[in-house]
């Protein structure tokens, strides 16, 4: 999807750029009430799918990365959520380079992916959301109506997690913080998801899994972006 395209989607999602507590705390208060933050890396080679390096290339894997993230954006923005684009690497100019003007965009900041991802939920909640979901770019089998259902689940449940095939999980959704599901967690591997769920057991947290759906992230999982490509 090109740039141009994006930003005919983002048209009726152009927000002030500031910093994303102004940005975000302008927003229409019904319709902040679901809040979609996707996790993304600027498109640096050698720093980006690295473990895709050694089939497609440091060029080829960063390219592969800023296909999915353009897909997974024209999949969810036509949603009636706000929404941020939380990223690592490069800059802010760099990212509106590269998606456009009309997004909302903020770093990751320091920290593990669990240290990160709490903080992303901290903010969220504590501009006003009563949702929030955080998926990634590198599922590209996420949807409009699998976050649709997500937001719907957290109507009823405290946590709503999309089981990745390789263990971990592609989409997590809460309607307030619980520090304890990014603690102690062993991040990159197929442990994952059991123990974010196990932590919910602990807690006594009622929680709802969507169907599982297939990371890219490595090369025998190519197939699943190649068969997207051609449907």
């Amino acid at each position: 999807m090109s740039r141009d395209a994006i930003n005919c989607v983002c048209t009726s999602y152009k927000l002030t750029l500031t910093t994303q507590h102004s940005a975000l705390s302008t927003q229409h208060s019904a319709l902040f009430m679901h809040h979609l933050i996707l996790f993304t890396r600027y498109p640096e080679p050698n720093r980006t799918k690295t473990r895709l390096i050694p089939k497609l290339g440091a060029e080829g894997a960063a390219n592969l990365h800023r296909e999915m993230t353009e897909h997974t954006l024209s999949q969810v923005l036509p949603l009636n959520v706000s929404m941020e684009v939380r990223f690592a690497g490069g800059s802010l100019e760099l990212m509106q380079a590269w998606l456009g003007s009309g997004l909302v965009y903020q770093p990751q900041g320091e920290g593990d992916l669990g240290e990160r991802m709490a903080s992303a939920f901290d903010d969220s909640f504590k501009v006003g959301a009563c949702k929030t979901i955080i998926i990634g770019s590198d599922c590209p089998g996420i949807d409009a109506q699998i976050l649709t259902t997500a937001f719907a689940h957290l109507n009823d449940v405290d946590l709503v997690l999309g089981p990745a095939l390789d263990g971990g999980y592609y989409l997590i959704g809460l309607r307030r913080l619980i520090p304890e599901l990014f603690k102690n967690i062993n991040w990159g591997t197929s442990k994952v998801l059991q123990q974010t769920i196990n932590v919910a057991h602990s807690l006594g947290l009622c929680y709802q899994c969507l169907a599982p759906l297939a990371d890219v992230d490595r090369p025998e999982d190519l197939e699943v972006w190649h068969n997207l490509q051609q449907n």
